[in-house]
């Protein structure tokens, strides 16, 4: 009887040994932990079906400047031109400057032209290349811009420039200029400073 009981209870012991073992071997891997999903930050924004996504712009990216060409004859606001240019006469010469407080060469012509509602390059050498160059000095005529460079008789890089505003004989072209040394004053293209310093003209409109 004993024998048989023993015989049994090893039996049952066999039996949940194999079950166990068995229950072991189909349970699944343990698997790696789940990475979470990337933010909305890392993603690239997609577009509903059938539309082509937008382009991705850079907002730091420096705009194309715009400059207002006038319409109809832009000979008539010459004058206009030039007495908006006077009134700037004795102001102060301060590198960077836009304004009566203090202004530089290139500067007085951007904030002439901006007073009658014309928009042109801010930079001297930008403002030598707009519009049409004027073919000899005999045609320079008022409203004309005059460039330099800074030495006499000597290529080089545009560095002064100024708005003519009186043409009175062949040898008499005054312009206004933004002088490092003495401000805003009009002097003649053809003094010994100026002569040899110029080097071309430009008819904006």
């Amino acid at each position: 009887m004993k024998k048989q009981i023993s015989i049994s209870f090893i039996t049952a012991i066999c039996i949940f040994v194999l079950f166990s073992c068995d229950t072991l071997r189909k349970s699944p891997a343990p698997t790696a932990q789940k990475r979470k999903p990337p933010t909305t930050a890392n993603r690239r924004p997609t577009a509903p079906a059938g539309r082509r996504p937008a382009p991705i712009t850079t907002r730091n990216a420096p705009a194309k400047p715009t400059y207002t060409r006038p319409t109809g004859n832009f000979s008539k606001e010459i004058p206009q031109v030039v007495e908006v240019a006077r009134t700037y006469s004795g102001t102060p010469y301060r590198s960077g400057g836009n304004d009566k407080n203090g202004i530089d060469c290139s500067g007085l012509i951007c904030s002439v032209y901006s007073e009658i509602g014309v928009k042109v390059p801010r930079i001297s050498w930008q403002q030598s290349e707009f519009g049409t160059e004027v073919g000899s000095i005999e045609e320079i005529k008022a409203g004309d811009w005059l460039f330099f460079v800074p030495e006499a008789g000597k290529e080089g890089y545009v560095s002064h420039a100024g708005i003519v505003t009186d043409v009175r004989n062949p040898g008499e072209i005054f312009f206004i200029h933004a002088s490092t040394s003495r401000g805003v004053r009009e002097d003649n293209l053809f003094s010994t400073y100026f002569k040899g310093r110029f080097v071309k003209a430009m008819r904006p409109f």
